[in-house]
């Protein structure tokens, strides 16, 4: 969960502890530096571990998104685990910071609803385009632009896009799960109560909270497991319980055959035009996410320099670029660096070890994919719409009684969600910024970047009502 913002952590409780001399180093101890980053190999085990137990959701949550652009679940859940496996290994070897990496929430639900179902695209095609963008962000990653990007963007326009992608999360969490209905007078309601897997539902949105706001580890996980467990025994659709029995508990590890190098990159040419606001929506999620999960991650566990730079950060979005070219070739949408890392970060964690044992973690995950074949929505929903939610907080960043911020911000949210179409809510929000900014004599003020993304949303209303 890319987006995610913890609860923070007194710096004293988080600051390296001397491990004093411990006699000559070994092959692990100078490959990572665990001495000099005051840590041990049993304490980077522990918090790779408890990083694997916050983010393991997305071994179910991903596949179950996904699954709906019409691609085989079983393959996804490999999918899911082998880009995990593939990224945080090179986070950990390559960049040596304690940061794991696997599939994004947020990016998962455009590429299924907006890019697959909604603007009609094939799976295979919005892989191609994911790829694409990848390459995009692994040459942003080793030049200079990308401190330009990250200045110029306006902050109202970052928090406005991942706000709206937290409300469309939820919303199409709760829809999958029936607790959002289709309704003749309002266009929609609530579920009924006297059905089984509503309630089901309503009670994983009071648990999940709960056990989050507690800090039960791995909190989102367990959520699931109990929702899944309890669904064995709660009817559902046509006779059948909400969760159904499992082929086996352990299976060998599968090869996802049906998305592995399923890109269609003559798809992506032919539509390059209709695809461009997208583009850039992945390559900004990508980016700003990442540089937000390094601030974080590195701040919490005290490994940034005196100037306030990053150790090693030319890797490390890197490492997210190449992941999110490797991932579409398997078959999942943008890999990227977890803010569920902080949790392994109070664990302990300082060096790439805590990402190599996540990495282990997956591969162990992947003898279990029949059990997360089975998850339902039902469980799921809850903790997509936690995600949501926590996607939400930058919010409080903004000051929303300025209207230069709001109208764009409440706009984009709004727009997206009614319409269900984020590059509708993106456009409106980045025109009405423009037109805000002008207005108030700011002409100035208003990046060059935003201009020319404000050009393609116009071009692309434009080549859009020719197409539909």
């Amino acid at each position: 969960m890319n987006e995610m913002t913890l609860p923070q952590t007194n710096s004293a409780d988080i600051a390296p502890k001397s491990v004093g001399p411990s006699g000559p180093q070994g092959p692990i101890d100078r490959l990572f530096g665990l001495s000099e980053r005051g840590t041990t190999v049993g304490r980077e085990l522990m918090a790779g571990a408890t990083t694997f137990a916050a983010m393991a959701y997305i071994i179910a949550v991903n596949p179950a998104i996904m699954s709906n652009a019409g691609m085989d679940r079983a393959d996804l859940v490999s999918a899911t685990a082998l880009a995990a496996i593939f990224g945080s290994v090179l986070m950990g070897l390559w960049a040596n910071l304690p940061l794991a990496v696997a599939p994004a929430m947020g990016s998962n639900v455009i590429f299924t609803y907006v890019i697959v179902k909604q603007m009609g695209m094939p799976w295979q095609g919005a892989l191609a385009m994911v790829a694409f963008t990848g390459v995009l962000f692994l040459i942003l990653s080793l030049s200079k632009l990308r401190e330009r990007i990250a200045r110029d963007v306006p902050e109202a326009l970052k928090i406005g896009i991942q706000a709206a992608v937290g409300t469309l999360i939820v919303f199409i969490a709760l829809r999958g799960a029936g607790f959002v209905v289709q309704n003749p007078s309002t266009y929609i309601a609530m579920g009924s109560l006297r059905s089984p897997p509503v309630l089901l539902t309503l009670a994983g949105l009071l648990l999940t909270p709960v056990l989050v706001a507690r800090r039960v580890p791995g909190g989102l996980i367990l959520s699931i497991a109990v929702l899944t467990l309890i669904g064995f025994f709660v009817p559902g659709a046509n006779g059948k319980m909400v969760t159904s029995m499992p082929s086996a508990i352990l299976s060998w590890p599968r090869w996802p055959t049906s998305t592995f190098m399923a890109l269609d990159v003559g798809y992506l040419i032919s539509h390059f035009v209709v695809a461009l606001p997208l583009l850039f929506y992945f390559l900004c999620a990508e980016f700003f996410s990442t540089l937000g999960t390094l601030i974080g991650v590195t701040g919490a566990a005290n490994l940034r320099r005196p100037d306030g730079s990053i150790p090693n950060a030319t890797a490390a979005f890197a490492t997210d670029a190449t992941a999110s070219i490797v991932g579409p070739l398997l078959g999942t949408s943008v890999v990227t660096a977890y803010i569920e890392s902080i949790t392994g970060v109070q664990a302990g964690g300082r060096t790439g070890l805590t990402s190599l044992t996540v990495a282990a973690f997956f591969c162990l995950a992947l003898f279990f994919w029949p059990v997360f074949v089975i998850i339902p929505p039902q469980a799921t929903a809850p903790a997509l719409v936690l995600v949501g939610v926590l996607m939400m907080q930058g919010l409080a960043r903004i000051d929303m009684t300025d209207l230069v911020n709001a109208v764009p911000i409440v706009l984009t949210l709004l727009v997206t969600v009614l319409t269900n179409n984020l590059i509708n809510g993106m456009a409106l929000g980045t025109l009405s910024y423009i037109a805000l900014e002008v207005a108030m004599g700011r002409r100035a003020r208003i990046p060059a970047m935003v201009w020319g993304l404000g050009v393609v949303f116009i071009a692309y209303a434009f080549v859009t009502a020719q197409i539909f």
